[in-house]
């Protein structure tokens, strides 16, 4: 009994450390940036905040149009409520609530 743990454990031992070598190549071949990437503005109207709240909620930024017309406008007041849309022009960030109400505006 003793002889077969002793197998079992070295098989483990083996199966470790080679896991550990190819982790390790893997390492060095495909390294990791570490650093944070430069972040894009892909939308000059929005926020960061405003962005990755829009990214959140699987919207893509950068089809959000880049001019509001003034009709669209009404229409995110007739939908939002005026205060609600200066909060969003002010920066605050969009909620989901926000968008489904206001989606028909864009």
């Amino acid at each position: 009994m003793k002889k077969i743990l002793n197998i079992f454990f070295v098989v483990l031992g083996i199966i470790f450390f080679i896991k550990l070598l190819v982790m390790g190549v893997m390492w060095y071949l495909f390294p990791s940036d570490a650093t944070p990437q430069e972040v894009m503005d892909k939308n000059p109207l929005l926020s960061d905040t405003q962005e990755k709240a829009l990214d959140r909620l699987g919207i893509d930024p950068a089809s959000i149009p880049t001019e509001i017309t003034p009709e669209q406008e009404q229409c995110f007041e007739d939908a939002l409520g005026a205060d609600r849309v200066n909060e969003i022009k002010a920066g605050d960030a969009p909620t989901a609530t926000d968008f489904f109400k206001a989606k028909s505006c864009i």
